[in-house]
């Protein structure tokens, strides 16, 4: 268990953004799609750097049931991706941002860099996904909360190290997080935890994450989990990233009954479908069981 580890989240504020308790008010997980704009992202690199294609993905993801778009213009893989300064990456999501922005539901910026972030924001933006959970950036933080956006705190390592206790990295690195953003002023309305299946961990911590993802309830915040396509997938059957469909959705159903509320996806329609059935399905169970219990 992690309970020991952890602190409360930052106090409730007026400040609290509006997209988040719409997102999180359904009875099944709200779906994030995503939307790279990158030439080396694992999965689906260069795939949408032009500007035609990548509206055009939104736009069926959108109609597919995304509730939300992650659009990143810099791949944060952890094996081999190459950085880019702020500059290449602003340049990738000029043509291209606000249009998305224009299709009418919430867009995710996922960039490490608050300059990247600020200028997203500016251009309509309403969330700030952060790979790193404001511990790389010293600015992102304080932007975070003078802008009033939501953002995601992703748990992230340098490397993975398998002797470690996976939770208990998670639960002190959200600590940290947190009391960044506690210190900063960010309301913990505005803050979503996603414990980074696939980034510095090995396959076996990635799936002991998924497992016990319900620990992570201790801080009291939103849960987000992004399982698709990922490495992990193959080692328990091997296939490419376009190949992981079926353990993707297996690992979203997994994490939704672990309590997250937001799923991070690049196969959006067999996501929204699995996701709804299974809570359907549930529900079921649930108006039985009340139903037994009147008798």
């Amino acid at each position: 268990m992690i309970a020991t580890t952890s602190r409360p989240a930052p106090a409730a504020s007026p400040a609290d953004h509006p997209v988040l308790p719409s997102l999180l008010s359904r009875p099944y997980p709200a779906v994030m799609g995503v939307l790279n704009i990158t030439p080396d992202s694992f999965s689906d690199g260069g795939q949408f750097v032009a500007p035609e294609r990548a509206l055009a993905q939104a736009r069926r993801m959108i109609a597919e049931g995304a509730d939300i778009i992650d659009i990143g213009a810099e791949s944060t893989r952890p094996y081999g991706a190459q950085p880019v300064f702020a500059e290449e990456e602003r340049q990738r999501l000029q043509p291209i941002l606000a249009g998305v922005v224009a299709l009418g539901v919430p867009v995710s910026i996922d960039s490490m860099k608050s300059s990247v972030v600020a200028w997203a924001l500016d251009a309509g933006a309403a969330i700030a996904n952060d790979v790193w959970g404001l511990q790389r950036d010293p600015d992102m933080a304080a932007l975070v909360a003078a802008r009033h956006c939501p953002v995601v705190i992703m748990h992230n390592r340098d490397r993975a190290d398998a002797s470690i206790d996976i939770m208990k990295d998670i639960a002190a690195f959200f600590t940290r997080s947190l009391d960044i953003a506690g210190k900063a002023g960010i309301a913990s309305g505005n803050i979503v935890l996603d414990p980074g299946i696939g980034f510095g961990k090995t396959h076996e911590q990635s799936m002991t994450a998924l497992a016990r993802l319900r620990e992570l309830s201790v801080f009291g915040l939103p849960l987000l989990v992004g399982a698709s396509r990922k490495r992990f997938i193959s080692s328990v059957m091997p296939s490419e990233p376009q190949q992981r469909l079926g353990g993707s959705i297996a690992a979203h159903l997994v994490a939704a009954q672990g309590g997250a509320r937001i799923i991070r996806t690049h196969d959006v329609a067999e996501t929204v479908q699995a996701l709804r059935v299974a809570a359907a399905i549930e529900g079921q169970g649930l108006e039985g069981q009340a139903i037994r219990g009147q008798e």
